[in-house]
């Protein structure tokens, strides 16, 4: 069966074509935010995990086929690096006191976090990006892995570099921009990914950066994660307005456009105010 096979009702999403030789199996997982801990949906579609994120405009449906839907939000489907998701499950399964470096796991125990079994589909995925940040011990056939800091920096710093070089390639205004913000920018949009105990700031150190400078995430539009494990379930909740705590964030470009709009008129008065002037 199809990953999208057995949805309770129609979504419109926008995900990674699968590969033509793949098997088209996965699912949708629950798993925690690795920034904020909360609960959050991804897509792993033949071993690759994806981010999910709604987008809504106040008013829209969408016509599938011979009906009308009347959830008008868009998903998107976005790749991600499982280290990002993988970062704290295995900052926690070393069990780090002080300065000692923590305790070698074995992969079942790491992936076993009780309130999200989702971790424990992930476990070829999770014993590649071990390669990548953690270190390794054998005893017999067995393996014990061990999160290693330097490993960690090491991966972080190479992230920062794609990055950077991306934002370059995207706009012309970033290639000319001083090369010290366009780094602070690349480690601000990691940020949204990384806690800043301890690795935002090991990283800003060894980038000779000031943590203070970077991007607030009130400044930073981003869409909402999804809150379920399915796309039925995106949290509605996330659509409500006014004040308080589950008010939208106002960006710096919102005000400004909304102080545009205040002094603007409605071209329907201007019409009328001529009509009435040749009466």
């Amino acid at each position: 069966m199809a990953w999208w096979e057995g949805v309770d009702e129609t979504r419109v999403l926008i995900a990674r074509d699968p590969s033509t030789a793949g098997k088209h199996q996965g699912s949708f997982l629950s798993l925690r935010h690795p920034r904020t801990g909360n609960n959050a949906c991804y897509l792993c579609v033949d071993g690759v995990l994806q981010e999910l994120h709604w987008f809504k405009q106040s008013y829209g449906s969408w016509f599938i086929g011979d009906y009308v839907r009347e959830d008008g939000r868009l998903y998107t489907a976005t790749p991600i690096d499982p280290v990002f998701i993988l970062l704290p499950v295995f900052e926690e399964a070393r069990m780090k006191k002080g300065n000692e470096p923590g305790k070698f796991r074995q992969l079942d125990e790491i992936m076993y976090i009780q309130g999200f079994p989702g971790y424990q589909s992930l476990s070829s995925v999770a014993e590649k990006a071990m390669a990548v940040v953690c270190d390794l011990k054998e005893v017999g056939s067995t393996k014990f892995f061990r999160l290693d800091d330097l490993k960690v920096l090491k991966w972080l710093c190479y992230k920062v570099r794609q990055l950077k070089q991306t934002l370059q390639t995207l706009d012309k205004n970033y290639a000319a921009r001083d090369e010290k913000d366009t780094l602070l920018d690349a480690v601000s949009i990691m940020r949204e990914y990384v806690k800043d105990e301890p690795w935002i700031n090991l990283l800003c150190n060894k980038l000779k950066l000031n943590v203070d400078d970077l991007t607030k995430a009130q400044d930073v539009a981003v869409l909402p994660p999804s809150t379920g494990n399915d796309l039925g379930s995106f949290a509605p909740a996330q659509e409500t307005r006014g004040t308080g705590k589950n008010a939208p964030r106002t960006t710096r470009q919102q005000a400004k456009k909304s102080k545009v709009e205040k002094d603007s008129q409605n071209i329907k008065d201007m019409f009328s105010r001529a009509t009435r002037k040749r009466g």
